[in-house]
């Protein structure tokens, strides 16, 4: 126990002395925190501890837990503020006044305006409306309209079409949709999210965009800040959402949920570009429910505020941050790319996990993840002593490195061998031709004549062996390639995305 103060009351000692005490079953040691002298006080007297209140004994502990994720060290690690953005403390009472119509609008254009002029890349800006666009005309009535392009200067309204809380089950590829993500990323310009009040639709539009955008986001604690941020300060009516409290059934959906499993859904198409697994969103959507901590509870930060809940439990992300080990990916590669994910409603799978946990299979007797970790150290140890031998190798001959091209044959594939299960797209190879020869070129994809085909198909199947520190970023720890991860170079263009894309799936349509 720190922060302990000792009062002699046998030595006429007047003053108390500080520092830590240490409790045993047998006896305590009291050590001054005096850096000179350290003296320790041995006590092998019964004692009793006495505290007014047991939240007393966990104040310190509180306290670290609710700073432990805060969105102002994310916008820190941001740069934020700078010269374009800065910080207000403008609603820090929640008291922000009314103002007219006439005045909303206009400084609606200007923030708008300014909005845009800190993107100094960015001659406009993409204004995304979560909701449809009938949606948004019906809310006019309400006073709930949408941006109009004749009063806005050099903005472009987008529309998403994700309906409201009532048929927010059916919307799970529009939540998964990369407009934003490919503006920011492809375009360079800056975009508004908005829908009718903010707290459901905008937030998940907008995490789902940082997701794919930032890789530090794929990570466990930029998780816990993402939630943090776009979720709970940001005024996600977490009360009203998942049933906390009695009230009305119609304001219940799983909001939140369907994030989660769109971040589930994401990691089946990327299993190496995510730092956490599955058990991690279990545990977060477990939380959300079960009421434990302090962080999910309440409808906006006013509310939580209000109930002082940072004076009376705890915060979710200490207690999860503790327990990270559990939570790792081993497949995890931090690759710096935007995530481009492919939305057809093929590539989506049932989350047994969540849905279906009964039908899950039993854990093995060793975990996945120690299994793959001691074969990568394996891996990463045979190749630390393969390069070892290749330096003695050139040390004793004094000959540089040489490597060999092995001609590899390759086995032919009948027809009715090339097949493919599941909902992942097939892999490329080359169908044998028994047809006439062909030689057109369509839009839908090219057929090269039979000859040229068969040829192809009986020539071998050529590797080169190249050192492990050539290629360009080849990272010898790296044991999955780009497609593996997941994670597109910036620097390809949209022909070169779009080219892998159409190779990838090897369908095309009439």
């Amino acid at each position: 126990v720190e922060k302990v103060r000792l009062l002699e009351h046998r030595a006429g000692q007047r003053k108390p002395t500080l520092g830590t005490l240490y409790l045993s079953a047998t006896h305590t040691i009291f050590v001054e925190n005096h850096p000179e002298t350290r003296r320790e006080t041995w006590d092998f007297r019964v004692i009793h501890l006495l505290f007014p209140q047991e939240r007393d004994c966990v104040d310190e502990e509180r306290e670290k837990s609710w700073s432990f994720v805060l969105p102002s060290h994310d916008y820190k690690r941001m740069g934020l503020p700078n010269n374009l953005w800065v910080a207000t403390a403008a609603n820090s009472e929640y008291k922000l006044f009314d103002v007219s119509h006439s005045l909303q609008l206009e400084e609606d254009e200007q923030m708008l305006t300014a909005v845009m002029k800190a993107n100094p890349g960015s001659d406009f800006i993409y204004v995304v409306d979560t909701r449809p666009r009938l949606n948004a005309m019906a809310n006019r009535a309400a006073g709930k309209g949408y941006e109009s392009e004749d009063h806005y200067a050099n903005i472009k309204l987008h529309f998403s079409g994700i309906d409201n809380i009532h048929v927010m089950r059916s919307s799970q590829q529009k939540i998964l949709d990369v407009f934003i993500a490919r503006a920011v990323a492809d375009e360079g310009v800056s975009v508004l999210v908005h829908c009718s009040d903010g707290w459901d639709r905008t937030a998940q539009a907008c995490s789902v965009a940082s997701v794919l955008l930032e890789p530090y986001y794929r990570t466990i604690q930029g998780l816990m800040v993402l939630i943090e941020k776009d979720w709970v300060s940001f005024g996600h009516k977490f009360s009203h959402r998942y049933g906390h409290l009695d009230g009305d059934p119609r304001e219940v959906s799983p909001v939140l949920d369907q994030f989660l499993e769109v971040l589930w859904q994401l990691a089946q198409q990327f299993p190496c570009a995510f730092q956490f697994n599955e058990r991690f969103l279990l545990d977060v959507r477990t939380h959300v429910y079960s009421c434990q901590y302090g962080s999910f509870l309440g409808n906006c930060e006013k509310e939580r505020c209000a109930l002082r809940l940072q004076e009376r439990s705890f915060s979710v992300w200490r207690r999860l941050w503790k327990d990270r080990e559990q939570y790792v990916n081993p497949l995890y590669r931090a690759e710096q790319g935007v995530l481009r994910p492919n939305t057809t409603p093929y590539c989506f799978k049932m989350w047994k996990g969540l849905y279906s946990p009964a039908e899950m299979p039993p854990p093995p007797p060793q975990k996945p993840a120690d299994i793959l970790s001691t074969v990568r150290e394996g891996s990463q140890q045979l190749e630390q002593e393969l390069a070892n031998q290749q330096e003695r190798l050139a040390t004793l001959t004094g000959e540089p490195i040489s490597y060999q091209r092995v001609e590899v044959p390759r086995r032919k594939i009948r027809q009715s061998q090339l097949r493919y299960s599941g909902p992942d797209p097939p892999t490329m190879y080359s169908y044998p031709t028994t047809g006439p020869a062909q030689d057109h070129d369509s839009s839908h994809g090219i057929s090269k004549p039979a000859s040229e085909k068969t040829q192809q198909a009986g020539a071998g199947l050529c590797l080169p062996l190249e050192p492990l520190g050539s290629g360009k970023g080849h990272d010898p720890d790296d044991l999955s390639s780009d497609l593996e991860s997941g994670v597109a170079d910036l620097s390809a263009g949209d022909e070169l995305i779009g080219g892998r894309e159409g190779d990838q799936t090897g369908l095309s349509s009439d």
